[in-house]
């Protein structure tokens, strides 16, 4: 359950994040007068402002949130987080062999796959760009979880980078501690397909999806515990309910132009 601090503080978020996007938003001076007058154009800038809004929900509204959730249940919560940016030759082998065999055979197994690369902490030390995490939690045994945030509809054809990515991490941390417990995730803040299951098959073949994935209540019940997703929905209602007469007002404007 989500303290009166957490709730009132991820509340100013999502209402401090709107407020700024009003401010700073302009929609796209394209001309479309069927739409406008079949729609108004009040809509059409309510809809396009959504649009320019889900490019930002990432960074402005969930990676805050998750960071007030995660707070009092883990040791350590950093979003952004540098992961490192060194790496064992053999390391790097290894992972694009596991990446090449699973475009032959898509039977991903995450704990052999980090076994395998801890047998392969060796050679010479290469130097990448540095590797950021959206959402970085340490338990207080010292295991470390690594998320990287997706939108909830990922294209099909970026799952394979997606999964280097998560074997990159793991390979760069345990070059630095090999006896780290590292598990690399994407999360994917909510499920667009609810009440059904979300498609979690369109990633089969390159995610294991037991060890990879956290979708919605189970990736916010997991930084905040049970019940922090239902929660978590509230804070946004409420922001919604405060935020609704400058929405109105906002938008009401573009029908006088």
């Amino acid at each position: 359950m989500l303290s009166e601090f957490q709730r009132d503080y991820i509340q100013e978020v999502i209402i401090d994040s709107l407020r700024r996007k009003f401010q700073n938003y302009s929609p796209e001076s394209s001309n479309m007068p069927f739409h406008y007058r079949l729609l108004g154009k009040d809509r059409m800038a309510l809809f396009s402002f959504i649009q320019s809004l889900n490019t930002t929900f990432g960074t402005s509204i969930f990676e805050p949130a998750a960071i007030a959730l995660a707070k009092d249940n883990f040791k350590r919560v950093e979003s952004q987080y540098i992961v490192g940016n060194q790496i064992f030759d053999d390391c790097q082998h290894k992972i694009q062999e596991i990446i090449n065999n699973l475009t032959v055979n898509p039977k991903p197994d995450k704990i052999h796959e980090i076994d395998s690369i801890k047998n392969s902490l060796g050679g010479s030390i290469n130097t990448l760009k540095p590797a950021k995490v959206d959402l970085f939690v340490e338990t207080s045994s010292g295991e470390q979880y690594l998320f990287d945030l997706k939108t909830v509809k990922p294209n099909k054809g970026d799952f394979q980078k997606f999964k280097q990515t998560l074997l990159e991490w793991a390979g760069i941390a345990l070059t630095a501690n090999k006896n780290l417990k590292i598990h690399t995730l994407i999360s994917i803040p909510y499920n667009p397909y609810e009440p059904q299951p979300y498609q979690r098959w369109t990633m089969a073949g390159m995610l294991d999806l037991k060890y990879e994935l956290m979708v919605a209540e189970e990736f916010w019940d997991f930084l905040g515990g049970k019940g922090a997703y239902i929660e978590l929905l509230d804070c946004f209602e409420k922001a919604g309910i405060i935020l609704r007469p400058e929405i109105d007002k906002y938008f009401s404007k573009f029908n006088k132009k």
